[in-house]
Order: structure tokens, then C-alpha cells, then sequence
């Protein structure tokens, strides 16, 4: 009875393990996603918010080595060896314990990642030139596909400075409202309006930003969740293991 509760143990430790490997991939590839995503409101900020791409580095290094441990639990499991698994069950203690730490800075830091991308944004619509920069294509890809024009509103394109110094009316393109007559159909860029009103959308992108952070979050957060279940059960199982472990008896060694 004794040796099949360990085989079961050993087993489910196994599959735990082979979970955290495939969550910890999981983050490892959320994490590059938001290094090397372009065509997203990611990239808007990635040129220049320290906090973005300190983050991504944390849930690329979170993943990585989720994956080692995942890895080193399979083979602990495996092979029962009485060192490895006290070493596994170390490593997840202090793994679990980076991820609650995380998640509170996270929380109690959110007001102040929401002024870091008002201050990105804002300096992103003054300098808008309408050229290939990486940071002003996605900016016209989301006010494109989200219908919206600005941070808060049109009037934040107001400050831009090719607008406050053109003869003529300008407004960006990409918040173009096709609804109403006079629009340009580009997709980028800045057009000439007919009328003194720009034909642009009138609602602010940072409702549609929240909601589109919070939706990834939600995602994000939830891979976290449960990889720090499977943690809890993976620390459990292998204490348990460990102790279910014979010592080695080092005197039967042959000695040379």
C-alpha cells in the first residue's frame, strides 16, 4: 500500500512538474511578446517606459526558470533522488514567494504605471510626424481599430507640433471617421481637413486601453494563478516523496 501511495506520488509529482514547464513557456512567451510586438499598444510604450520593459524582463526570467525547475522536478521525480528533491522544493518556495511579491508591487504600483503611459502617450502625439517609427504605427493601428482619437480626446492632438504650426487644418489621419464626409481614407499620417470640425471620433483611447490592459492582465494573471497552485501541489508531493525516500546508506559505497 505504502509503495503505490509513493508511485502515485511519484507520478503526480511528474505530471505537476510537466505543467510548470508548459505555464512557465507560457509566460517566457508573453513576456518576449511584449519585448517584440509591434503592430500593439505595447509597443507605444516599449521605447519609453523603464517599467514595461522591466516587466517583461521579470515574466521572461519568471518563465525561464519555471521551465528549469518544471525540467528539474520531472527528473527529482523520476530517479527519486532525496538531494534534488529538497532542492526542487527550495526553489519553488522561493519561486512562489517572488510571484506574491510581484503581484503586490503590481497592484499597490498601478496609478503610477497609468501616469507613466499619459506622460508616453501624450509626448508620442506632440512629437507625431506621421513617419515609420515603430511607436507611431501602433498608435495609428489602435486609434484605427479601437475608432478612438487621443488619450483623452481629440483635443490632446491639439498640442502636436505639426498641427499648431501648419496653415493648414490638419488632424491624424488614423482617427478618421469614415461616417462623416470629407474623410481621408489613410491610414497614417496627417490629413487636410475641409471644415474648421476635424471628421475624426471624438471618444478617447484610454477607456479602450484599460480594457484591452485589463483583458491581457486577466490572461496574464491567470496562467500566474495557476502555475502557483501547481507550485503548492508540486511542493507538497515532493516533501512527501523525500520523506518516503530511503536514506542511502553511503557506507555500502565500494570505495577505490
Amino acid at each position: 500500500m505504502g509503495k503505490g501511495c509513493i508511485s502515485v506520488a511519484k507520478y503526480f509529482l511528474f505530471l505537476f512538474n510537466f505543467l510548470i514547464f508548459i505555464f512557465g513557456a507560457l509566460i517566457m512567451a508573453f513576456g518576449l511578446w511584449v519585448m517584440l510586438d509591434s503592430q500593439n499598444f505595447i509597443a507605444v510604450l516599449q521605447e519609453s517606459s523603464t517599467t514595461l520593459k522591466v516587466g517583461a524582463y521579470i515574466l521572461i526570467g519568471i518563465g525561464s526558470l519555471s521551465m528549469l525547475m518544471g525540467f528539474l522536478g520531472c527528473i527529482s521525480a523520476i530517479y527519486e533522488i532525496r538531494c534534488l528533491l529538497g532542492l526542487y522544493f527550495t526553489c519553488l518556495l522561493l519561486i512562489l514567494i517572488a510571484q506574491v511579491t510581484a503581484a503586490v508591487l503590481i497592484y499597490f504600483q498601478k496609478d503610477l504605471v497609468k501616469d507613466e503611459m499619459s506622460t508616453v502617450v501624450n509626448k508620442i502625439l506632440v512629437n507625431y510626424t506621421g513617419h515609420n517609427k515603430t511607436s507611431e504605427q501602433a498608435w495609428d493601428y489602435l486609434q484605427r481599430t479601437m475608432e478612438c482619437c487621443g488619450w483623452n480626446g481629440p483635443s490632446n492632438w491639439t498640442e502636436n507640433m505639426l498641427i499648431k504650426n501648419s496653415s493648414q487644418i490638419l488632424y491624424p489621419c488614423s482617427c478618421g471617421n469614415e461616417s462623416i464626409s470629407g474623410t481621408d481614407n489613410k491610414e497614417r499620417g496627417l490629413c487636410p481637413s475641409l471644415t474648421s470640425e476635424w471628421p475624426v471620433f471624438t471618444t478617447g483611447c484610454i477607456s479602450s486601453v484599460e480594457d484591452w490592459i485589463l483583458r491581457n492582465c486577466g490572461v496574464i494573471l491567470g496562467v500566474c494563478v495557476g502555475i502557483a497552485v501547481i507550485e503548492l501541489l508540486g511542493m507538497i508531493l515532493s516533501m512527501c516523496l523525500c520523506k518516503s525516500v530511503q536514506q542511502e546508506d553511503y557506507a555500502k559505497v565500494p570505495k577505490y
